[in-house]
């Protein structure tokens, strides 16, 4: 890492820093510039010279919170050998760490932000690669997209070339799973549903879903 790259990501963790703080003390929409700022010990100026704008402060704040989750992966990923149970247990990791900070996660990836922030993603594990870990290329790859959609299509479609599901249930599977999810993540926001009660049922119905599509000819496989 080069001098100035160096600068810019203590500047920004400065500013990161502070947002988290204000997430844990307020909660995500009591983020603003000037709270940054001021938490921080710059004015609201500086902080454009490193984000684009609100929801690019936002997203990195928020990206520090599924740190646990990102690091956590190659431990549940140990021992697996094919697609298939790659997809399930992403899904199962994934509903655990999300489960105990819903609204962090539901901002990542439901909160109807100003642009598509997908670009951001990378920059950030660029400026921060300890925050991913170590990961396998399929894991790497769908960490690296910000539309949840989009991550759970990478993982189906590494099934679909494996043979365990057909590719034309693909887009069926991956868009009930993210539904279902999204459904419970809402409940569990708003306090209808704890947090074993929603993994236990999550993980219930993404495994109903594939093994009804699942193809039959190399489910043993």
């Amino acid at each position: 890492m080069d001098y100035k790259t160096i600068r810019k990501r203590r500047v920004m963790t400065y500013f990161i820093e502070a947002a988290d703080e204000i997430i844990k003390e307020e909660g995500i929409s009591g983020i603003t510039i000037r709270k940054v700022a001021d938490k921080a010990g710059f004015n609201s100026a500086t902080i454009y010279n490193y984000f684009e704008n609100l929801d690019h402060l936002i997203l990195f704040a928020a990206m520090k919170h599924i740190k646990e989750y990102a690091l956590a992966l190659p431990k549940y990923l140990y021992n697996v050998d094919n697609a298939l149970d790659r997809f399930i247990k992403v899904w199962e990791c994934f509903c655990y760490y999300s489960f105990k900070e819903p609204e962090i996660y539901y901002a990542i990836f439901f909160a109807n932000l100003d642009k598509d922030l997908s670009e951001y993603i990378g920059e950030y594990y660029n400026l921060f690669p300890e925050e991913i870990g170590v990961q396998p290329k399929e894991v790497s790859t769908m960490l690296l997209r910000h539309n949840i959609y989009d991550r759970g299509m990478a993982l189906v479609d590494e099934c679909v070339k494996e043979g365990f599901i057909r590719e034309e249930d693909a887009e069926t599977i991956n868009e009930m799973c993210t539904l279902i999810y999204e459904g419970i993540l809402q409940k569990v926001i708003k306090n209808k549903i704890d947090t074993d009660k929603a993994m236990e049922k999550t993980m219930k119905y993404i495994h109903l879903i594939v093994e009804s599509l699942t193809n039959k000819n190399n489910k043993n496989k």
